[in-house]
């Protein structure tokens, strides 16, 4: 894992223009930050070399045709999340899966393009040697969309970066 890097305001202001616009580039950055171009190039670099910049397409599975999501709570057999992981892996509608804490051992999000659909994926989790029982939730609306910046503006060094930075 890479190592951990304090943010300041310049390193929050590109992550902020890159989040509305992932498209772009370096020297469009440094037009709207007001920094110049080798500094924003160079903090883009140290962004990715900690790995909290990654590039990669937004999909949105609801938009692909997929909008029935639910969420799983997953019991397994005992040591088997290796195994459970393997499984996972292999049924396509499952989006992403966590170990968690509690009453449940995964928590799984999956689509499907119709209900029909997600029963099915439901009963190929089932059916799985290593599930012992699942619990199921439909997600109806997404009130919080996927997002970073307000923890990560929450925890920056409020006096680091550069005094002469445009504030957006």
């Amino acid at each position: 894992m890479p190592a951990r890097i304090t943010l300041d305001a310049l390193d929050l202001a590109l992550l902020r223009t890159l989040d509305e616009d992932a498209r772009i580039g370096p020297l469009q950055l440094s037009r709207q930050t007001g920094v110049a171009r080798a500094t924003v190039s160079a903090r883009l670099q140290r962004l990715e070399d900690a790995g909290i910049i990654r590039y990669q397409p937004r999909i949105d599975v609801a938009a692909a045709g997929f909008g029935v999501q639910a969420f799983v709570t997953l019991e397994i057999a005992q040591g088997a999340i290796e195994a459970v992981r393997r499984d996972l892996e292999a049924i396509p509608g499952v989006l992403e899966a966590h170990s968690t804490t509690g009453s449940g051992d995964v928590l799984c999000r999956i689509a499907a393009s119709s209900h029909e659909a997600l029963q099915d994926t439901l009963v190929e989790l089932n059916r799985l040697s290593t599930v012992a029982r699942s619990t199921s939730v439909v997600a109806l609306t997404r009130l919080v969309p996927e997002r970073a910046l307000p923890l990560l503006e929450s925890a920056a060094t409020a006096d680091a970066g550069r005094s002469g930075m445009r504030r957006p």
